[in-house]
């Protein structure tokens, strides 16, 4: 007698429609109830200029070329607007996230549109809140959607950012982008420096909008330890 597998089932996210086969769902089950595929939480993480953003672009264009489909999320980009932007001159509409903002409502609510998502790209992550960050883990483990976090690990005083220490706590995998930064001495750049009138900031709020250009009041530079932890900027600063 053969034991047939009994067909995959989706036990997360509501029916497709008839262009959406039951083994494309992505919490489909097999005969011994283990997934078929199990979604994740990943959080890429680097200082400036190592292109966290550009990544995420080009994740995001990748997982819709194999025919997936995602949302892409950000909060206090460069533009000052709902979009991912790069210093290389990509760009991409996002959605926004505010304090009010829930993103398991936010996926919810764009299902019950009858629009399929199977993963997020979340732009900036390390100025999300902390229920953000929550959020995004039962997208994982309820709901088997894809989340890919972006955003620097420490703010201008070398201290972890706390939407960061938690993704370090929370996430699947946790991985340094690759793309080498380097301090004006030519060392490995680390940390984030805030340049307030030509001087390294020590103190202030954590988060203020600033670029890496010479003609903005706050800027940011990337520094090696040791001159980070000196406070020097470099010959031509």
């Amino acid at each position: 007698m053969t034991d047939h597998a009994a067909a995959p089932t989706c036990l997360a996210r509501p029916p497709w429609g008839p262009d959406d086969s039951p083994a494309g769902c992505a919490a489909a089950r097999g005969a011994h109830g283990r997934p078929l595929h199990a979604a994740a939480l990943k959080f890429f993480w680097g200082p400036m200029d190592c292109g966290k953003s550009t990544m995420a672009l080009q994740m995001n264009h990748n997982h819709s070329r194999q025919g997936r489909r995602g949302l892409v999320t950000t909060r206090i980009d460069r533009s000052l607007g709902p979009q991912v932007t790069t210093r290389i001159g990509l760009a991409h509409e996002a959605i926004e996230v505010t304090d009010e903002l829930d993103l398991v409502a936010l996926v919810r609510d764009t299902w019950a549109e009858g629009v399929r998502v199977d993963y997020l790209i979340c732009d900036e992550a390390s100025f999300y809140d902390l229920a953000h960050i929550e959020q995004m883990a039962e997208l994982v483990d309820s709901y088997d959607v894809d989340v890919y976090a972006f955003g620097l690990a420490t703010d201008f005083r070398s201290q972890l950012f706390p939407a960061a220490r938690r993704l370090f706590e929370l996430a699947d995998e946790v991985a340094r982008i690759q793309v080498e930064v380097l301090c004006w001495c030519g060392r490995e750049g680390l940390l984030n420096a805030r340049v307030v009138g030509g001087r390294v900031a020590r103190e202030g709020q954590q988060v203020v909008i600033g670029d890496t250009t010479d003609s903005t009041d706050v800027r940011y530079q990337v520094l090696c330890r040791r001159h980070h932890r000196a406070g020097e900027l470099g010959p031509e600063s």
